[in-house]
């Protein structure tokens, strides 16, 4: 997997092109806020969208598990965009996802749209963790002393360019917080130097864009 490596939390980690962490040193791959079954949520109240976005992505997933060779797994919250998702996942995503949790060594960190995940998906839950002295959970702790990779705020990168205005997902790095971009496929996003985030995060911080061969910092003032 090409990638430039990031030292945090004296573990180095590798921003990926589509919006994962992978953590060489476990095989493990680090993703925030699925928001599986978003669109037959929205369908509930009478605004249809394309039912694909779990099978969409967890085909994505399913890719990178392949080409990083991952064998952990770690979802910071947020997998299901409700506590009914579950439920209405078409038989098609429910057998990718049953095979990739018998697969690798799977974890559910539970988010705000989800606090009632259980293990008959597969894998483990727990509200928050910490591994190898780097805390997991869904939403950062601006008080959080200890290295923290969270989700939560789904944040973008938003500049301009010759006059044109670019969005991408991106990472929001501190010395001690690394927040991780939405990686569903229908996500939203906020941009990554709103007072919300610089607030959880604390300062200085920036956005990180990984390309093929690069890893793009871009300071970040609120």
């Amino acid at each position: 997997m090409v990638g430039v490596s990031v030292m945090f939390g004296d573990h180095g980690f590798v921003p990926l092109t589509d919006a994962a962490l992978f953590w060489p040193a476990r095989r493990a791959l680090l993703v925030a806020d699925l928001h599986f079954e978003k669109a037959s949520w929205f369908a509930s109240f009478g605004q249809l969208l394309p039912p694909y976005d779990s099978v969409e992505t967890l085909a994505r997933l399913d890719a990178l598990v392949t080409a990083t060779g991952a064998t952990e797994l770690w979802c910071l919250g947020d997998s299901f965009h409700d506590t009914k998702g579950v439920e209405r996942m078409p038989a098609r995503a429910r057998d990718t996802l049953d095979r990739l949790t018998a697969a690798l060594d799977w974890t559910w960190v539970v988010g705000n749209h989800d606090p009632g995940l259980d293990a008959s998906l597969g894998g483990r839950v727990v509200d928050e963790i910490e591994v190898d002295g780097v805390m997991l959970r869904h939403e950062a702790e601006a008080n959080e002393t200890r290295p923290e990779i969270s989700g939560h705020f789904h944040p973008k990168l938003r500049i301009t360019v010759r006059g044109r205005r670019i969005s991408r997902r991106c990472f929001v790095h501190t010395d001690r917080k690394i927040v991780l971009p939405a990686f569903g496929a229908l996500t939203g996003g906020l941009d990554a130097a709103d007072p919300a985030i610089i607030r959880a995060v604390g300062r200085p911080a920036q956005a990180l864009v990984p390309t093929a061969d690069r890893l793009l910092k871009f300071p970040l003032a609120a």
